[in-house]
């Protein structure tokens, strides 16, 4: 397992001079031993996210907080188990949440907002650009927008599962430059440093491989939700969008910042620069949107970059023109995420006529994302 220098990481991170930041902040690191909000942990973060603003940063933060927040006030003693109480609890913790945030911003001038959302914000497209959209306007105008999962109303069959993966689709459906994760562990190591003393943390990331995730745990904090596997999930997602990313102790002094100077010590996440980006549309397919039905491809040893009528072997659902749908090979296996140019009855009419009245292309090149070739957590 190769391990990068960090004078690599610095000079790269100065090169393509970040501006706008996403954070993502876990429940951990946000609250007391009893499971409240720690007043000084919340002072501390917002001094960073100050200190970016003033140096002429923009700034989003992704915060967890709001189920560990609010449990003792619904009167538990630990955290909750089921989805009712979890729910209730992150009504109450919410607006304890963004009381203090707010309190503290304006404290130091400056304006936070509230953006709740749930996963199906983002599998609808249209909502996907309008959420997009409004938090464009808060930043241009300068207004700090913390954004959380909507938990008192998703159910698990619509969550995001963690922050982690909710900050990097949101550090991509920005635009982000750079997305710092902020948890109780200092970056990726080796093996489990707890187990394993001769541990060493890796400095640098530049694909997340099979060797990488294996060391990766499943485990998260008492009050938290994400382990390292969530993690490397949602660097995955950064760096097919060319963002960078940065896993640190939120403890550390000033991590935040020196972490943008590409100063700080921690893991950083950052895919090679001659990469094949995924822009907004493919990011959209590839990590939010609803596939509903399937095309079965016959595959030949080039990696395909859309999907022609003369290659399809069989199609599952009933989709409509305009639906995304799963593309996969003759053994079931995964090739990508597509939008389609015809109606599953349009694809069906044409398989089983002797004249194929048809486009031979089912799927275009700008709205297919070949697993093969990027390599991404599709769903």
């Amino acid at each position: 397992m190769k391990i990068w220098k960090l004078e690599d990481v610095i000079i790269s991170i100065q090169a393509t001079k970040p501006k706008r930041i996403v954070v993502k902040i876990g429940s951990s690191s946000l609250t007391s031993l009893h499971g409240e909000i720690s007043r000084k942990k919340l002072e501390k973060l917002v001094e960073q996210l100050v200190k970016l603003k003033d140096n002429g940063y923009e700034v989003l933060l992704v915060s967890s907080g709001a189920v560990a927040a609010g449990y003792r006030k619904l009167g538990f003693l630990e955290r909750p188990k089921s989805l009712p109480e979890k729910q209730a609890a992150a009504s109450i913790g919410q607006g304890l949440l963004m009381e203090a945030y707010s309190d503290l911003f304006l404290s130091h001038g400056y304006v936070a907002s509230q953006i709740l959302i749930t996963r199906g914000d983002f599998s609808d497209e249209t909502r996907y650009n309008n959420v997009r959209n409004t938090i464009n306007v808060l930043v241009d105008r300068g207004i700090i927008p913390i954004i959380n999962e909507n938990d008192t109303v998703t159910v698990d069959r619509l969550r995001f599962g963690d922050n982690d993966t909710l900050s990097a689709k949101v550090a991509g459906l920005v635009g982000a430059d750079f997305l710092a994760v902020l948890s109780d562990i200092d970056g990726l190591y080796t093996d489990n440093p707890v187990k394993n003393p001769k541990a060493t943390r890796i400095e640098r990331v530049k694909a997340i491989t099979p060797e990488i995730e294996a060391v990766a745990g499943d485990a998260g904090s008492a009050v938290g939700t994400g382990g390292m596997k969530s993690k490397l999930d949602a660097f995955k997602i950064a760096m097919a969008s060319g963002i960078i990313g940065f896993l640190g102790d939120a403890t550390e002094k000033d991590i935040i910042y020196r972490s943008v100077l590409g100063e700080a010590e921690g893991t950083y996440f950052e895919a090679d620069q001659d990469m094949d980006y995924l822009n907004r549309k493919k990011q959209w397919i590839a990590f939010n949107s609803g596939p509903v039905g399937e095309i079965i491809m016959k595959m030949d040893d080039q990696i395909p970059h859309s999907v022609e009528f003369h290659n399809i072997s069989a199609i599952k659902g009933n989709f409509k023109q305009g639906d995304v749908v799963r593309i996969l090979d003759e053994a079931g296996a995964r090739i990508g995420l597509g939008i389609v140019n015809q109606a599953a009855s349009e694809l069906w009419h044409a398989l089983a006529s002797p004249v194929r009245n048809i486009e031979e292309t089912i799927v275009d090149q700008e709205a297919f994302v070949c697993e093969l070739e990027h390599t991404v957590p599709i769903r």
